[in-house]
């Protein structure tokens, strides 16, 4: 006999006896030999107790509706619940990627617009979706590059330059293309520096991948001068999108240059974001670049939508069409907002971030004096040197105030990095806490560091061992023998 567990929302607990014969391999199609022999090992509880376990779990998580979330080039901003909303409408949710296209026309054309107020708002003149994430969207990018090269026979062009205000994951994105990497080096301003640039440009560069603002939350002034140099030797310039809502509505980078772009649906255009998805992506291409994109494309003839393939195109890279869910939230966002609801989002972002900038760069080291956008990065060299309280100390104490930390020793450029970023979604009151909370633990690393090293206290675990963690990898697998 098998027993089966009910839940009874009285409280009380039932068990309903099933005959053997129930599940025999006629029915449901499984061998005899994988069902269990014995009752799994499940608690008895009731349902209510089920709910309490997990909602008291989630409280234990930080997240944006909990508080404050200053993690630096990530942009987690709040997103407007109606986009959830809109993204779970019965015929967003329930389709499937397997019905007809005439069955699933609504969901063509939302694409269809999607695609195109991207390449509208991004100056370029064809974008795809396909791409599951950020990152993602680089590879696809990358292989674009490696695809333009090889249809021109110019197999030597093996080298990207990157500069080393760039996001991390660009090194990656081009080794996986089959490229090698060539670091340009930033000047004293923090942008990347002309000169040391020219010196690495040669007939085997196959383009640059630029971050644009860079990790320093600094814009690159001078991308038009740069994309001329590369197209000089018949390169191309790949910019990372992550940072697009600090000039979106504002500047379009295919019209200063730019050859490809990616965006991070996940982050600029209201979608969710932590946790590990799920992630949306897009890349964005000029012309001479449309007949590369992945498949599969929409487009319109006669009023009905359906799917291409673009002549040489790079190929499939995602399962299906992408992550189609994240899409409608992101074209919600964007229809709701509007041309000048967008460039908005843009302004608040860069005035919150410069407002904190400016109210904490006495309060730790500010290595940067340029305009930063909507981002910044603080240094905690100084603390470290004069009290040996490291940047860590001071990330870990933030969570004792219900406060995430910012990114911290990110990028490599600047010591005990602190990178802070704001968001638009922020309110001044929040960031006037912040900024005392941040004043605190400056003055409690003067007076009390001890607080800082037993950092954090007040939350449900403890201070753990990173370094361990990442050496000494201990992972349990728990089998039962005989358990069926």
């Amino acid at each position: 006999m098998y027993d089966k567990l009910i839940f009874d929302m009285s409280g009380n607990n039932s068990h309903v006896s099933i005959p053997e014969n129930s599940f025999n391999d006629n029915e449901v199609g499984i061998s005899n030999k994988f069902i269990r022999k014995s009752n799994p090992r499940l608690p008895q509880v009731a349902e209510i107790d089920v709910l309490r376990h997990f909602v008291n779990l989630s409280t234990k998580n930080h997240h944006i509706l909990k508080g404050f979330y200053p993690l630096g080039s990530c942009t987690m901003k709040y997103n407007p619940v109606i986009n959830e909303d809109i993204a779970s409408l019965e015929g967003f949710s329930c389709i499937h990627p397997y019905q007809d296209s005439d069955d699933v026309q609504g969901i063509m054309e939302l694409v269809y617009e999607l695609e195109r107020k991207l390449a509208v708002i991004s100056g370029f003149d064809a974008v795809s979706l396909m791409p599951a994430a950020g990152a993602h969207s680089e590879f696809a990018g990358m292989m674009i590059i490696r695809e333009y090269h090889l249809s021109n026979k110019s197999m030597h062009k093996k080298n990207i330059l990157i500069p080393d205000s760039a996001h991390g994951t660009n090194p990656a994105s081009c080794t996986l293309a089959g490229f090698n990497t060539i670091q340009v080096n930033s000047d004293e301003t923090g942008e990347i520096d002309i000169e040391d640039l020219k010196k690495k440009i040669d007939e085997n560069t196959a383009g640059i991948m630029i971050t644009n603002p860079n990790t320093l939350g600094i814009f690159e002034c001078r991308l038009d001068k740069i994309a001329e140099l590369i197209h000089e030797v018949d390169g191309l310039v790949y910019m990372d999108g992550a940072n697009f809502n600090a000039i979106m509505g504002i500047v379009k980078p295919g019209d200063i240059g730019c050859d490809i772009m990616h965006f991070n649906l996940h982050k600029t255009f209201s979608t969710p974001h932590g946790g590990g998805g799920p992630g949306g992506g897009g890349v964005a291409v000029n012309k001479k670049l449309e007949q590369y994109l992945p498949p599969f494309r929409v487009i319109k003839e006669n009023e009905k939508f359906s799917l291409s393939h673009p002549k040489n195109s790079i190929g499939t890279i995602s399962m299906f069409f992408g992550n189609v869910n994240i899409m409608v939230r992101a074209w919600a966002y964007i229809n709701a907002m509007g041309a000048d609801g967008l460039k908005s989002v843009t302004e608040t972002a860069v005035l919150n971030a410069n407002y904190l900038r400016k109210s904490l760069k006495d309060v730790f080291e500010l290595e940067y004096e340029t305009s930063t956008l909507h981002e910044f990065v603080l240094s905690g060299s100084k603390v470290k040197k004069k009290y040996n309280v490291k940047t860590l100390d001071i990330a870990k104490r933030l969570l004792d105030y219900g406060i995430h930390a910012p990114t911290i020793y990110f990028p490599l450029i600047v010591h005990e990095a602190i990178m802070i970023e704001p968001t638009e979604t922020e309110s001044k009151d929040t960031l006037d806490v912040f900024i005392s909370i941040m004043k605190k633990v400056r003055q409690e690393a003067e007076e009390e560091p001890e607080l800082l090293y037993n950092a954090p206290v007040n939350t449900p675990v403890s201070r753990l061992d990173e370094i361990k963690a990442l050496k000494d990898l201990n992972t349990n697998y728990y089998r039962t023998e005989n358990a069926g």
